[in-house]
């Protein structure tokens, strides 16, 4: 196809590449203002960046980026209240969520409050006993321990039945972003960007994030009030490190705003200040220079696997302690309690892919599996392995107990959450909510075909999509193009993730000297390539290389010249830098 980067119209993992590009002149322009390589300028340009933004791309400042939080609706009925409490020393109870984001939110707002003086109590729901969002018996044990005022961070947008359990014993604030389907509960304060009638646009930003514009707005107020006369501020900006994490893991999008909150976020967690991410960093043999990748892959998935198969406070807990011997004791317990969830998810992922495999052969818009006794707390982790195969929204559910609990991940474009929330209103659901690219439900087993149909009409533009995602690519290098210096530049990027993906280049012709397994259970690849015509050699890695064509070939191709498509990194090792690239597909040339 003439369309196809090299000609390249199926590769060996089955994908189209295809060009991403931008407008040459804006490129140019941008890499002509700020002195920047012109492969620098069209990868900015790709991204819809034009010459009066790039600065601030490259460079993304809170000074610069952050909104007024009073832009959120609620948000000064909220910080009063919460400066209220402050001044009155009020004993404060954080109701939060078993996810990375309602870990950090819930570890932001505990930290923001202790430090002003407040006595703040916590409470993370145990997904199989309470499931997500707030109850009336867990809000009245805060209030029955003296809570005067609850925060609910990372859920309650939705939850007006139980907030109400407690009405009149306590003022409630919620601080979420979730979508909304109806109006706010009747509480003091609902801080939320996606509520119906938020107009902050801001829709964008995680619990996290939330929490972190209600912390300034919170201390804005006390400023006002005089309460800081005698007394240090709170350090906000050492908080970000939270709020990178949890905007990473939650999948929302690199960009604005949050673009600035991650890059100075990781900036403060590389500092390793805080214990428990210290701790978790350590436990994770995290050695070189911090990245959105390193809260995606490293962090997150640890603190997660609480929530989803052991003690559901534990990442809490882990977050908020401050001794770095009891730190590195969480660490350890939430790193053993990863592998075991890393072993249930093995133990249905092949039913799963397999049943999700014949309702995509089917032509389904979206796919919806479904086992007894899969444990509901990897649903969603095989529902994201289920999207990232077949490129469209995946569901998956566990039946225990005659109901079936499960979640499902979405692909850009096609709001999930939306659907889940319609088949609630509509009576298919017990429970359902979510954002875009995530949501959560329950239902009797016997409505699962109904669900399925219904997501099948509601998500119908997915039967459009490709089979195999494209991989979209941006440019082409030969071996000795490869620099650390090339690295570098393209390292001005980041953080690469959702909404500002990593780019792509091809190494053209590149010959294989020798591949073999590396890591403790031999699942990458590492080779040294060169050019076709010899010369220069470059380090090269493949990871989550199990089996498969592209395995079989790097291992087997001593000699064979291959187009590879991946990423340039700058890699640190032994203390020098060397530049690596890391494999994402291939293709015989």
């Amino acid at each position: 196809m003439s369309d196809c980067v090299l000609g390249v119209s199926r590769s060996l993992s089955g994908r189209r590449w295809v060009w991403r590009i931008g407008e040459d002149r804006v490129g140019l322009g941008i890499a002509q203002r700020m002195g920047l390589p012109e492969i620098v300028g069209r990868l900015l340009a790709a991204r819809g960046i034009d010459v009066d933004a790039a600065s601030h791309y490259l460079e993304p400042t809170l000074r610069a980026l952050l909104p007024d939080p009073s832009t959120l609706i609620d948000m000064d009925v909220a910080a009063d209240r919460l400066a209220h409490a402050v001044r009155q020393s009020e004993t404060v109870g954080v109701f939060g969520d078993y996810d990375v984001d309602g870990a950090c939110s819930a570890a932001l707002i505990c930290t923001l409050l202790r430090e002003l003086g407040c006595e703040v109590l916590y409470h993370v729901p145990d997904r199989m006993m309470e499931g997500y969002g707030p109850n009336g018996p867990a809000l009245h044990s805060l209030v029955i321990r003296g809570a005067s005022l609850i925060v609910c961070v990372d859920c309650g947008t939705a939850a007006a039945e139980a907030l109400g359990f407690v009405a009149g014993d306590a003022d409630i604030v919620v601080l979420d972003h979730h979508k909304a389907d109806g109006p706010p509960p009747s509480i003091v304060a609902t801080v939320n960007p996606n509520r119906l009638d938020c107009t902050s646009r801001q829709t964008s930003l995680c619990a996290a994030g939330v929490a972190f514009l209600a912390a300034v707005a919170t201390v804005r107020a006390l400023r006002r009030q005089g309460f800081f006369a005698v007394r240090k501020e709170p350090d906000l900006l050492g908080l970000l490190d939270l709020v990178a994490l949890a905007t990473v893991c939650d999948v929302m999008p690199l960009t604005g705003v949050n673009r600035a909150l991650v890059c100075q976020g990781l900036k403060i967690m590389s500092r390793r200040a805080r214990p428990g991410i210290a701790a978790l960093l350590e436990v994770a043999q995290v050695r070189n220079g911090l990245t959105a990748a390193t809260c995606g892959f490293a962090l997150g998935p640890r603190i997660n696997a609480a929530g989803r198969i052991a003690e559901a406070d534990l990442g809490l807990r882990l977050l908020l302690c401050r001794d770095p011997i009891e730190a590195a004791s969480l660490a350890a317990t939430l790193d053993a309690v990863n592998r075991q969830r890393q072993a249930v998810e093995a133990s249905i992922l092949d039913a799963a892919l397999s049943a999700a495999q014949e309702q995509a052969a089917q032509g389904h818009a979206a796919l919806m599996v479904a086992g007894p006794a899969w444990h509901p707390g990897v649903v969603g982790i095989v529902a994201g392995r289920i999207k990232e195969r077949f490129n469209r929204p995946a569901c998956v559910a566990g039946i225990v107990d005659g109901v079936a609990k499960g979640s499902g991940r979405s692909v850009p474009g096609l709001d999930l959450g939306a659907a889940v929330i319609a088949a609630r209103q509509a009576g298919i659901l017990k429970t359902g909510g979510g954002h875009p690219m995530a949501a959560g439900f329950s239902l009797p087993p016997d409505r699962l075909a109904a669900f399925h149909a219904f997501l099948d009409d509601r998500l119908a533009p997915a039967a459009l999509l490709p089979a195999a995602i494209d991989l979209a690519v941006e440019g082409t290098l030969a071996v000795p193009g490869a620099t650390t210096e090339l690295a570098f530049q393209l390292a001005r990027l980041a953080p690469f993730g959702s909404g500002n993906e990593e780019p792509i280049l091809v190494l053209q012709r590149a010959r294989v000297v020798r591949a073999g397994r590396v890591g403790r259970e031999g699942t990458a690849i590492r080779a040294i390539i060169e050019g076709e015509e010899g010369g220069a050699r470059l380090k090269a890695m493949l990871f989550r290389a199990r089996e498969g064509v592209l395995v079989d070939m790097l291992c087997g191709a001593s000699g064979l010249a291959l187009h590879l498509a991946g990423h340039l990194r700058a890699e640190e090792w032994s203390g020098g830098v060397s530049p690596c690239f890391v494999i994402a597909d291939g293709a015989a040339a």
